[in-house]
């Protein structure tokens, strides 16, 4: 078996035999900051007014997401709350050093949804940056937080906010146990979509959020299923002969990319998401695997050990000869495009050291983001802002984050013994 074929299935499914037994009930994700901006926007969260939910509730996860992004730095509001009906004192907020802050309201109404009424302030220049108001389950005020926050992030930093997305992630539960889960992207409210005695690995959302795509190897071997959330209900859709694996979306949700060996060796095949329609895309002697489309869908980026060393290469949709992208370091693996097209993520191994690179595609100019040295399966963000990925530390599995300029840093552990793989950041859904 040719080496890279073996380093391979080590990242991709060894990793998954580490950790422990994790009791379901409590487990949750933590986050901490282990890295921050450079020029961290000073903001206030009052606490609101409200008879509903209790509405410190909702402040509180608003500051942790802003916190937690690493380009916020929270000012104590004080424990007095303040209503978005009321005109803030500018000067005095300015002093305690509070560039922005965010006041506002819960109401119980009589259908026994939350009504949450809030308004973002510039302190420094005295004036309204708007604000929303938000219905919503009552039971849920962490949904409502995260489009709050989102709000904030968009107006303070022109960027698109992700705290209201979802991500995927495998976690090994124990020896015999593995979960497909779904969570905020804070890690809260995770839902168990698969559980099952055999590994799961490789999932991946469709574009609009609805399905993932995931490899299973309940029936003793790998093979692909298409799970759609809301129901549940989840289909086969490549359980040929050999090994079925790596399902990419496009851009568009009507084509999968899969690998299959049936050829001999790896190589990647389009179909569609029922199984249909299925036809050969790579040709080579060597090993191809892993594709991810480009945004617009006119490129499949893929590794492939063709020239040797596994490297990352690109082939138009359309078909024709393969383009070498990454040229640094003889083993690069796992590309993911960013949501503009114009950056590449992957691992690359340096000294022994397996981490996450990204790529400008324009310059080919790469930068090292990580410190940690067991890297694995890279996710961009909706606003390809920060990348989700998968380390060892301390023998165990984690989640960690990286802003794509690598100033910001988040480590993502379990608050319980478990070992957790396989992250997918989902996109931004309507």
């Amino acid at each position: 078996m040719p080496t890279f074929f073996r380093l391979f299935r080590r990242l991709t499914l060894g990793l998954l035999l580490l950790g422990s037994t994790l009791p379901v009930a409590r487990a949750q994700l933590h986050i901490a900051i282990a890295g921050v901006g450079a020029n961290q926007i000073p903001i206030s969260i009052a606490n609101f007014t409200g008879d509903a939910t209790p509405p410190t509730d909702i402040p509180q996860v608003v500051r942790d997401d802003l916190v937690n992004s690493g380009l916020f730095r929270s000012v104590d509001a004080g424990g007095a709350p303040l209503s978005e009906t009321v005109t803030p004192d500018f000067a005095g907020w300015k002093t305690r050093g509070a560039d922005a802050m965010v006041v506002g309201s819960v109401t119980r109404l009589a259908d026994g949804r939350d009504e949450v009424r809030f308004k973002l302030y510039d302190n420094v220049k005295q004036t309204s940056l708007g604000g929303l108001a938000l219905t919503g389950p009552g039971n849920k005020p962490r949904l409502t937080a995260h489009r709050i926050a989102d709000f904030v992030y968009e107006k303070l930093t022109g960027q698109r906010g992700v705290f209201s997305t979802r991500i995927a992630y495998v976690i090994r539960k124990s020896q015999q146990r593995y979960e497909l889960q779904i969570a905020d992207a804070d890690g809260y409210n995770f839902q168990t979509a698969l559980a099952s005695r055999e590994p799961i690995i490789s999932p991946t959302w469709s574009p609009d959020g609805t399905k993932l795509a995931y490899v299973s190897f309940e029936l003793k071997k790998p093979v692909i299923y298409v799970h759609t959330i809301v129901t549940g209900q989840r289909i086969p859709v490549a359980n040929f002969k050999g090994s079925n694996s790596a399902p990419a979306w496009s851009p568009d949700g009507r084509t999968l990319a899969v690998v299959l060996s049936r050829p001999g060796n790896s190589q990647i095949y389009l179909m569609n998401p029922d199984g249909s329609g299925l036809r050969r895309f790579s040709h080579s002697n060597g090993i191809d695997t892993e594709p991810v489309f480009s945004p617009d869908g006119q490129f499949i980026y893929f590794t492939s050990d063709r020239g040797g060393g596994p490297q990352i290469y690109r082939m138009s949709t359309a078909g024709g000869d393969a383009t070498r992208i990454t040229f640094q370091g003889d083993y690069n693996i796992s590309p993911r495009t960013s949501p503009d097209g114009k950056t590449l993520a992957y691992i690359g191994r340096r000294d022994g050291h397996f981490q996450v690179y990204v790529l400008d595609l324009a310059s080919s100019q790469e930068l090292r983001l990580t410190d940690t040295v067991k890297d694995e399966s890279p996710s961009f963000a909706p606003n390809g802002k920060l990348i989700l990925y998968a380390t060892e530390i301390g023998g165990r599995g984690v989640l960690a984050a990286v802003s794509t300029d690598g100033s910001v840093k988040q480590r993502i552990t379990l608050q319980e013994s478990g070992d957790v793989r396989e992250p997918s950041w989902g996109p931004y859904v309507k």
